[in-house]
């Protein structure tokens, strides 16, 4: 393990024997809040260390959902490429796509519909990404996805 993520687990609290378990709040594993806080080099060791993909937190989220919070294109495609879920739905049925759309993150809306998101998914109120959609931008790429 090398000392920066030694120090990022001890910083936030983490064991280093187990880098796939939520904090007890249910908010956080290692490699989601690495995601959140844009943390690419970290990330990378995780999945090295064999952190698990499929993890979500208590809302339902992956690690995925934390990298879209953020923005960066390297972690999203670098959760992507290690075979993510990329339509996992959280607890509200929401997608990915549909938390980039729904805060106009045109950018993401793009990558994640490169990296093959599913625009059709419906939440647990029966919209999708597109229905979402809060900027014209967002609007028009899913429009021509669909």
């Amino acid at each position: 393990m090398t000392p920066t993520l030694a120090a990022f687990l001890e910083h936030h609290g983490f064991a280093a024997d187990n880098l796939s378990a939520l904090q007890a709040d249910g908010r956080f594993t290692p490699l989601m809040r690495a995601a959140k806080e844009g943390r690419l080099e970290i990330v990378e060791e995780l999945l090295l260390r064999g952190a698990d993909l499929a993890v979500t937190n208590v809302d339902g989220c992956n690690a995925l959902w934390l990298a879209c919070y953020n923005g960066n294109h390297a972690i999203i495609e670098t959760l992507i490429n290690a075979g993510i879920d990329l339509d996992r739905q959280n607890g509200n049925g929401a997608s990915a796509l549909m938390y980039v759309a729904s805060n106009s993150k045109p950018d993401l809306v793009k990558l994640l519909l490169a990296k093959g998101a599913n625009p059709t998914l419906k939440n647990f109120d029966d919209f999708t990404a597109l229905d979402l959609a809060a900027s014209v931008e967002c609007l028009r790429l899913l429009q021509q996805a669909a």
